[in-house]
């Protein structure tokens, strides 16, 4: 079955309901969920203080609001007193490009280079630079990556990268950087061309290839099911949002990394609220 063709099955009015079958690995078969379809309406910024003084902020995607709601998101944690920062980009498929750059001057100098494309003609070739007026360019960061970080995720943890802003924990992102243009066609089709790739501000391509970490971190994979006759596992209650991070072991090692980073950076300006 086609992606496509899936969707359409999946999707429908709201309150009506549907089912789908998942694998996953670890599972000795596939299990049937039960989901209601409802408007999805996805808040792309969740902040949580981890621990005394290192805030940790989350981006699910970059929308329009991003940026704004990445000051309000740093506001906060700054009254909090915070004085280093965990930028989760995980399975953060990307978005708009130019939310991406705003995401990225939020922590580079005014004028640094974010982003570059290259293309096969001179107008696909474009640079996109920082222009905050209040970056945060002291703060120690850690950036997590994972294979499904992709896209503007990876543009931002290129950049923060390439200018040692911030250290890249996690597993090799997914390696989407194309410039695609649509050519549309007389019978109503349309052609997707790739016509330039995006580059970190170092040249790297990102296209097909990622970013690599500069800590590799895995996530230890799950046990598989044995048998059929093992006893249905007993439900343990939620956790709430704070433990479920502390048992994060991507986030454990972010931690690591970050004191290491404080530790040779020597005493920071924390952020503050301007």
């Amino acid at each position: 079955m086609q992606l496509s063709d899936a969707v359409k099955r999946m999707r429908g009015k709201p309150g009506t309901k549907v089912t789908i079958s998942v694998v996953r690995e670890g599972w000795a078969e596939p299990r049937d969920f039960d989901i209601q379809r409802e408007v999805i309406h996805v808040q792309s910024v969740r902040t949580q203080e981890l621990e005394d003084g290192v805030g940790y902020i989350r981006l699910r995607q970059f929308q329009e609001q991003t940026a704004q709601d990445l000051d309000v998101a740093i506001d906060k944690l700054a009254k909090a007193g915070m004085k280093a920062l965990v930028l989760d980009l995980r399975n953060n498929p990307g978005g708009l490009l130019t939310a991406a750059v705003e995401v990225s001057e939020k922590f580079l100098d005014d004028g640094k280079l974010v982003v570059y494309t290259e293309g096969r003609v001179k107008n696909q070739n474009m640079r996109f630079t920082a222009h905050a007026k209040r970056p945060h360019t002291k703060l120690p960061m850690v950036v997590l990556v994972n294979q499904g970080s992709a896209s503007a995720s990876e543009i931002v943890a290129g950049a923060l990268q390439d200018y040692g802003r911030a250290k890249v924990v996690g597993t090799q992102s997914f390696g989407k950087g194309s410039v695609q243009t649509i050519i549309p066609l007389s019978d109503g089709a349309g052609l997707r061309l790739t016509t330039a790739k995006y580059f970190t501000p170092k040249g790297r391509s990102i296209q097909g290839k990622g970013i690599t970490p500069d800590v590799i971190a895995e996530v230890p994979k799950e046990p598989k099911e044995t048998a059929a006759k093992e006893k249905p596992p007993v439900p343990q209650p939620p956790l709430n949002p704070l433990e479920e991070l502390k048992k994060d072991v991507q986030i454990q090692k972010a931690l690591e990394v970050l004191k290491t980073v404080q530790a040779s950076s020597g005493p920071q300006a924390q952020a503050r609220p301007q």
